[in-house]
């Protein structure tokens, strides 16, 4: 497949699932049309609490 035919392709997924003219998707970033498909896949991790910033903090000091 070109990229030509991907880019049409996910333009019309993005129209159909995120009810996006043409225009809106060809103005997107990658990581603004990522973050809906993410958000719409429902992978994306769970924020870190404090008690895991903390313990990555005392394992990877800034110096």
């Amino acid at each position: 497949m070109s990229f030509a035919e991907a880019a049409a392709r996910m333009g019309g997924q993005a129209g159909v699932a995120f009810g996006w003219a043409p225009d809106v998707f060809w103005a997107a970033t990658p990581t603004e049309l990522a973050a809906l498909v993410q958000a719409v896949r429902g992978d994306a991790p769970d924020p870190c609490d404090r008690a895991t910033i903390a313990t990555l903090k005392e394992r990877f000091p800034d110096g």
